[in-house]
């Protein structure tokens, strides 16, 4: 799947809570304040007007500094002796609502595309090339609703389907396709995500990875926790195997001038950081800007 192909998915967004009352909305006048999610549903609202508004999904950042000190160089033996252990990372990721209230006032689908990319911008020997682009689509069906779950309000439960693909050919092509469930939390300053997928089997033949679940498991666990004008973020992976696998990427976001610019760092160590490596495990420090958080 190249990056030039439009996606679609639904998540997190303002556009769904059109012309509907919000079950967050009434909890607002009970408390006083907004939740994080109302937040970000409030912000987004700004632009509902316009049906062919796109909207922030996932963090969009870039890390100038990425200090990667375990390489995959083993992926690229064929074309180049080593990598340079550091690099530029950033993230794309936007969405755009397709179609709301599919069921009622509730049930709203939207479609999105995450493009991460590492790029060996200070390696000359080699012509500074893209080492690796992940491409994945997506397309989403979300159900808002206001239930309580061990002192949780569960917001939002989202169904999906997504693809992934480096969108390379030969030894480096990378790529599976996945249905999930996830499952929004949120208390206070603290919001979770519990995300379980399937993996879509393959014709073993053209499968150019088909023991990536046994590095990335069947699921991952998210949190966010925003202190002040502070966010930090946690994500968490593991295999739950006898030959344990797993993943922990520790992020933080802040202020770093009045105009709303905010830093950010972010820490990897484990399998599936991108696609190549997914049986590689990386430990990977990056500082630099973060344009929009998940909240």
């Amino acid at each position: 799947m190249h990056a030039h192909i439009l996606v679609l998915s639904l998540a997190l967004t303002s556009q769904a809570y059109a012309q509907q009352p919000s079950p967050m909305s009434e909890d607002r006048g009970r408390s006083g304040t907004d939740s994080l999610l109302e937040k970000r549903i409030i912000l987004e609202r700004e632009s509902i007007d316009n049906p062919f508004v796109i909207t922030p999904h996932k963090p969009n950042y870039i890390l100038p500094a990425s200090y990667n000190s375990s390489p995959n160089n083993a992926a690229y033996r064929d074309l180049v002796d080593e990598i340079d252990n550091t690099e530029i990372k950033f993230q794309l990721s936007l969405k755009f609502s397709v179609w709301r209230n599919i069921f009622g006032d509730n049930g709203h689908l939207a479609l999105a595309y995450t493009q991460q990319s590492y790029w060996q911008a200070y390696n000359s020997d080699i012509s500074a090339p893209f080492r690796e682009t992940n491409h994945e689509p997506e397309a989403m069906l979300s159900f808002f609703n206001d239930v309580e779950i061990l002192g949780f309000r569960n917001s939002v439960v989202t169904f999906g389907l997504v693809h992934q693909s480096n969108g390379r050919a030969s030894n480096l092509s990378r790529s599976w396709n996945r249905i999930y469930t996830s499952l929004i939390l949120e208390k206070d300053n603290l919001v979770l995500s519990l995300k379980p997928w399937y993996r879509i089997p393959e014709d073993s033949n053209n499968d150019d990875n088909p023991d990536i679940d046994k590095y990335l498991g069947h699921g991952e666990l998210g949190a966010v926790y925003q202190m002040g004008t502070h966010t930090f973020g946690l994500l968490l992976r593991n295999n739950l195997r006898s030959e344990n696998r797993g993943a922990v990427q520790v992020d933080w976001s802040f202020p770093v001038s009045k105009n709303k610019l905010k830093g950010y760092v972010q820490y990897f160590n484990g399998y599936g950081e991108s696609l190549i490596d997914y049986d590689s495990s990386v430990n990977r420090i990056g500082a630099g800007i973060i344009l929009t958080n998940w909240l």
